[in-house]
């Protein structure tokens, strides 16, 4: 009985272990999280933030049930046009803050399920890849706003 027990700790702290190590947490600090107020008549919106990751890293994926899906997308100016692209992923290298800001990087919200109002928040959930394709997701409750807030005061800092 009592070498049963001792194989059973054993083999649970093994599993205890074995799951830890996949799950490890993906280490992101969000900054300056905001969302745009959405305008009358219009379904969509953007989220902007500050991410900083610890070890190379990437964002895959952004979920809200405030809409219908949520996409990361990329702004680029193309033969005097600005074009707006999805991205399947964001790299955040190690140390370096990448900026999700009008014009450039930022997150989509479409098919908004009802509008976006100034001074209320909206939850998003931030998905990230490690180099070893583990995932894990940072929760927000993001402030929105009718426009950017001033760089120097930070609205929503989280880490992560």
């Amino acid at each position: 009985m009592k070498k049963l027990f001792h194989t059973a700790a054993l083999v649970g702290a093994l599993i205890s272990g074995a799951a830890l190590a996949q799950t490890a947490p993906v280490e992101v600090e969000v900054d300056g999280a905001w969302a745009r107020a959405s305008t009358a008549g219009r379904k969509v919106t953007g989220v902007f933030m500050r991410l900083t990751a610890k070890a190379d890293s990437r964002l895959v994926g952004v979920e809200s049930p405030a809409a219908g899906s949520a996409e990361v997308h990329a702004m680029k100016l193309e033969d005097g046009i600005m074009k707006m692209r999805a991205l399947p992923a964001l790299d955040l290298p190690a140390g370096q803050t990448v900026e999700l800001k009008p014009g450039s990087y930022h997150v989509m919200l479409l098919d908004l399920k009802a509008p976006l109002v100034q001074d209320s928040t909206v939850p998003i959930t931030l998905v990230f890849q490690d180099a070893k394709a583990a995932q894990s997701r940072i929760g927000l409750s993001v402030p929105v706003r009718s426009t950017a807030p001033d760089a120097a005061s930070p609205v929503d800092g989280h880490k992560h």
